[in-house]
């Protein structure tokens, strides 16, 4: 008697074992994967946006100083680059960031700000010849084109893991996968600006000019 009693959960544990080998196949042949596939996805994408973003942070020092050495008096622009990178740099971003619109917007806002002051500070330049014939600030510059073009592409590549995954939840047969297995995945928020609208203005200092 005892022994039968021993056996029955055994059975059942079998039992469980046999269906989820057999049912388990199934879901991954009918597209289960889906859904926490073009999730992952857009996270690696938002990833690289936010390396791209910081790694723009970390020359703005160097280059405010390097401009400052030629072009001191240049003071609202150099303070409106200084101010809008840290107000950039101090939006918290979080992994519920992808979730919330207005949290999203703000991000963006804030980067857009320094893209704007950034842009000044370029043209500013232009009107010191011996600036533009600086290595180091020629180097500098080099490296913030390179940024700003891996930003795009960066921008870019997330804008369309995003629509991606946002379609996964809402089209068939996935959004039977959201239905049933996935109803805590949310939509992502993504860039409001048309991708054509996402290449910034050519950073190029060239140290030839007449005059």
């Amino acid at each position: 008697m005892s022994a039968e009693r021993l056996s029955l959960p055994s059975f059942r544990n079998l039992s469980a074992l046999l269906m989820m080998a057999f049912v388990l196949p199934l879901l991954a042949g009918c597209g289960y994967n889906t859904i926490p596939t073009a999730e992952e996805n857009a996270r690696a994408a938002w990833s690289e946006v936010l390396n791209q973003y910081q790694r723009r942070a970390d020359l703005i020092p160097n280059l405010v100083e390097t401009v400052k050495g030629y072009a001191s008096h240049e003071k609202e622009t150099l303070d409106a680059v200084v101010q809008a990178r840290a107000k950039a740099t101090q939006i918290t971003v979080t992994p519920d960031t992808l979730k919330d619109p207005e949290a999203f917007k703000k991000f963006q806002d804030s980067q857009a700000g320094l893209t704007s002051a950034l842009s000044r500070l370029i043209a500013v330049s232009e009107n010191y010849p011996d600036l533009k014939a600086n290595q180091n600030f020629l180097a500098l510059q080099a490296q913030l084109e390179g940024t700003e073009n891996r930003i795009a592409v960066a921008r870019r590549d997330y804008i369309q893991a995003v629509r991606d995954y946002n379609l996964t939840l809402k089209t068939f047969p996935s959004v039977l996968w959201a239905t049933f297995w996935f109803r805590g995945n949310q939509p992502f928020a993504n860039f409001t600006v048309e991708e054509d609208k996402l290449q910034v203005p050519k950073v190029n200092f060239g140290t030839k000019q007449g005059g």
